[in-house]
C-alpha cells in the first residue's frame, strides 16, 4: 500500500472525527462560536492592562515541555505589562483545585489553567468567572457536569492542540514506515494511554480506534500508568516487567499518546538492550529531540505543537479578554510532525522554526492570533 493511500484513509478518519466535534472552520480550528473583535477603546485600555495579575496553573510535571509552555506565557504576559505568576501541580488534581481556589481568593485579574480534568474543571473555574476574572484553559474543558458535549463555562476560551491531527500524523507515519519496511497490515501496536476522561487523549483515541476498527492497526497490549505524578517512571516499570514476555516478532511498534509515556517505554527498552521496536509519539521538547538523535532506530517521530507558542496564544487570549474584545469559545492550534531524519545533535526547539514549515510562528495572524488588536496591546 502506498503513502498516498494511507494519507487518504487518514483524511477520511480525520473528517469523521471532526464531525464528532463541533465543526471545522476551514483552517483546522474546531469552534462552536465565531465572534468578531471590536476595534473600540484600544487606546484607553493600554494603561489599564499594565500591572494586571495573571496566574498560570499547569497540572503536569515540571518537565521541559511544561517549562517552555510557562516561558511562553511569561514572555508574552510581560509584553502586555502583566505580572505573571506560575504554579505547577504535578498532575495532582486535588492540589490543582486547591491552587486555583487560592488564586481566586488572591484577587488575580485572570487565570490560565492547563490540563485540569474534565470531571471538575467547570466547578473549579466557575468561582473565577463569578469573581470577574478572565479565564483561558489549555487541554482543560470546563463543561457543565463534566459532559464533553455539555455547556462550556460562560466567558471561557478553551484552547487545545489539534489532537485529531496529532494522532493522524503519528499513526500515519507509523503505518507508512511499517509498510515501507516490508511489514503487513495490521500493525501490531503496544499502545500507551491514559483515559478515558482526559479530553486531549480521548480525542487522539478517536483516530486510533477508527484505524483499529478498519484493520490498519491491532492493539497487542495497552500500558496505562497508575501514578500520574510520575508517568514516565511508572511506565518504565510496567514495560520492564512485560519485556521478558515480548518477543521480537510479537509487537511491530509502540504508540505514545503523549511523550512522557513514550519516554517511559524508551527507558525500559534501553535498560533491556531492546532496539527492535520503533516508537511513534506525540509532543516534543529539547529532551525529546536529544533522545531522538541518540536513539534514531527507536524514537522515530513526534507529532507536536510548539509548547512555547501554546503559552503565547493563551496569554494573548487573556489580553484580548481583559481589553474587552470578544474572544472565541474554542481555539485550536495546528499540528506538525517531526521526523528523526529532520534532526541532529545541534538542533533545539528554537531551531525547529527554521526546519519544520509553520512551526511555532508567533507572528501568524491566524494560528498565533498575531492580529491588529494584539499588536496594539503590546506595551
Amino acid at each position: 500500500m502506498k503513502r498516498k493511500m494511507i494519507s487518504a484513509i487518514l483524511c477520511t478518519v480525520m473528517a469523521s472525527a471532526l464531525l464528532l466535534g463541533c465543526g471545522d472552520n476551514g483552517n483546522g480550528a474546531v469552534e462552536t462560536t465565531t465572534e468578531t473583535e471590536t476595534e473600540e477603546g484600544l487606546d484607553d485600555t493600554l494603561s489599564d492592562l499594565a500591572g494586571k495579575r495573571v496566574a498560570v496553573v499547569r497540572n503536569l510535571a515540571a518537565g521541559d515541555h511544561t517549562q517552555q509552555f510557562l516561558a511562553g506565557t511569561v514572555e508574552e504576559g510581560e509584553r502586555f505589562g502583566f505580572t505573571v505568576d506560575t504554579f505547577v501541580t504535578d498532575g495532582d488534581d486535588d492540589r490543582t483545585k486547591s491552587t486555583v481556589a487560592q488564586v481566586i481568593s488572591q484577587d488575580y485579574d485572570a487565570i490560565i489553567v492547563s490540563h485540569a480534568q474534565l470531571s471538575y474543571a467547570y466547578d473549579m473555574l466557575a468561582p473565577a468567572r463569578e469573581a470577574g476574572m478572565a479565564v483561558v484553559t489549555f487541554d482543560s474543558m470546563p463543561h457543565r457536569d463534566g459532559d464533553p458535549d455539555g455547556e462550556l463555562l460562560e466567558g471561557v476560551t478553551s484552547t487545545a492542540q489539534d489532537d485529531y491531527a496529532l494522532a493522524e500524523l503519528s499513526l500515519g507515519h507509523m503505518i507508512d514506515e511499517h509498510l515501507e519496511n516490508g511489514g503487513e497490515l495490521p500493525v501490531r501496536v503496544m499502545k500507551t494511554f491514559m483515559g478515558p476522561g482526559i479530553p486531549p487523549l480521548d480525542r487522539r483515541d478517536v483516530v486510533y480506534r477508527r484505524l483499529e476498527e478498519e484493520g490498519y492497526i491491532e492493539t497487542i497490549m495497552t500500558i496505562s500508568p497508575a501514578d500520574f505524578a510520575n508517568v514516565r517512571g511508572d511506565v518504565t516499570n510496567m514495560v520492564a516487567a512485560l519485556l521478558p514476555t515480548i518477543g521480537s516478532d510479537d509487537v511491530d511498534a509502540v504508540w505514545g499518546c503523549y511523550d512522557e509515556m513514550a519516554k517511559g517505554v524508551l527507558q525500559a527498552f534501553l535498560d533491556a538492550g531492546r532496539t527492535d521496536i520503533p516508537i511513534y509519539y506525540i509532543d516534543i521538547s529539547n529532551d525529546n529531540i536529544q533522545l531522538m538523535v541518540q536513539h534514531p532506530e527507536i524514537f522515530r517521530s513526534s507529532a507536536a505543537v510548539d509548547p512555547r507558542l501554546i503559552g503565547i496564544v493563551n496569554m494573548r487570549l487573556v489580553a484580548l479578554k481583559l481589553a474587552g474584545y470578544d474572544t472565541p469559545d474554542f481555539f485550536t492550534l495546528a499540528a506538525n510532525n517531526i521526523l528523526v531524519e529532520d534532526l541532529n545533535e545541534d538542533i533545539t526547539m528554537i531551531d525547529l522554526y527554521d526546519i519544520i514549515p509553520g512551526w511555532g510562528d508567533p507572528y501568524d495572524p491566524e494560528s498565533a492570533l498575531y492580529n491588529e488588536q494584539i499588536r496594539g496591546l503590546h506595551q
